[in-house]
């Protein structure tokens, strides 16, 4: 029951998005105090930037709080125990740039593009089924885009056969 419920959740959240997302007014919103925030309601959650004055960007707060929390849960599931995701914000020309980074298995390479699809569903080994609906990572690059930036995933490390974990980046505009 549980599982259907947050199928249907997410299901009606997806489909609503985008006339939400055409209809809601931008306001400037303090990425870096939102980031900090995330950071410090996860114990497993560093933030660091350089630049935490300068992380301003027009958006919906609400929504971009969503795509903050969807990843940090998405590498919360995917790290070992005592894992860590590190979160780091920078200012870049006319972007904030915004990396979320995990200790878990990375991801598989032929996968990468498709993680952004909707019900895609990888999932860590061991996890009950139906915890994940598998339309966070679409619903977070659905959001992105309407914000005018792009999200994309990469592995951690040298070694594309054996990566140190997964790597979110997304860059919104100024």
């Amino acid at each position: 029951m549980r599982r259907l419920d947050r199928w249907i959740s997410d299901i009606s959240d997806a489909s609503r998005l985008d006339a939400e997302l055409a209809r809601a007014e931008s306001k400037p919103v303090d990425l870096g105090a939102l980031l900090a925030t995330r950071a410090d309601a996860h114990p497993s959650v560093v933030f660091t930037s350089r630049d935490v004055d300068a992380l301003t960007a027009p958006g919906i707060e609400r929504r971009l709080v969503q795509v903050f929390e969807n990843l940090i849960a998405n590498g919360r599931s995917f790290s070992p125990d005592g894992g860590v995701i590190s979160i780091t914000a920078r200012r870049c020309e006319d972007w904030v740039e915004v990396v979320f980074e995990d200790d878990g298995p990375g991801i598989p390479v032929a996968s990468i593009d498709a993680i952004f699809e909707r019900f895609y569903k990888d999932r860590p080994e061991g996890e009950t089924f139906g915890t994940h609906s598998g339309l966070g990572l679409s619903i977070s690059k659905q959001i992105i885009e309407a914000h005018g930036g792009v999200i994309f995933a990469e592995n951690r490390g040298d070694d594309p056969a054996n990566p140190a974990g997964a790597r979110f980046i997304l860059r919104l505009p100024l």
